[in-house]
């Protein structure tokens, strides 16, 4: 039986974006048309499809498609979530965590629905300067909570493979709003974000 994977993407985008990385290969030297490289367009078109689908996601729909009242007032707290996404200013990957947290006032959403809050803006070209306002604004105006703070870190491969060449290098940034601009509950957030699971 022969081995069938089944994916979905626009074929006019990738017929275009082919011919595209097909010349790109060309003006780097190499042959398209050598047996390594034959499909090689086409995969890089399809990965970049997937890679950008942020894009075309809606961040609010994906939060209010699990968005519940509840009368809870502590701070929910969603560590560790894997993030990949593509540097605006060289297309190259920087990949690390997000720790998010809010303070409903009286929404909550699903848990699952953050992590793909991430993936909406994170699956784009990016900054992470911009990926993580991008974050909190999102949850803000979803929910309206009393606070909300995010923090991501990454590795950035732009610093990795090129330039600077700093191998052990790694991003922070944070954003915080509401609540969490009181020291004392953002104290908490970093606290329990560097905290670990016994």
């Amino acid at each position: 039986m022969a081995y069938l994977k089944t994916e979905q993407y626009d074929s006019e985008s990738t017929s275009e974006l082919s011919g595209l990385y097909s010349k790109v290969l060309s003006s780097l030297g190499e042959d398209p048309e050598r047996e390594g490289l034959l499909k090689t367009p086409e995969r890089v078109a399809k990965a970049m499809q997937y890679m950008t689908q942020g894009y075309s996601q809606d961040a609010k729909a994906i939060i209010d498609s699990a968005k519940f009242r509840e009368d809870v007032s502590e701070m929910i707290v969603v560590k560790d979530i894997e993030l990949y996404s593509m540097c605006e200013h060289h297309i190259l990957p920087f990949f690390g965590k997000a720790h998010i947290a809010y303070i409903p006032n009286g929404w909550i959403t699903g848990l699952s629905k953050i992590a793909r809050v991430v993936d909406v803006y994170s699956r784009r070209l990016q900054v992470q300067e911009r990926l993580t306002t991008e974050i909190l604004e999102a949850i803000k105006q979803s929910l309206n909570p009393h606070g909300v703070a995010v923090v991501i870190e990454a590795k950035h491969l732009c610093m990795m493979m090129r330039g600077v060449q700093k191998q052990n290098s790694v991003t922070a940034t944070s954003a915080f709003d509401g609540e969490f601009l009181k020291d004392a509950t953002r104290s908490e957030f970093l606290k329990l974000i560097s905290a670990k699971l016994d």
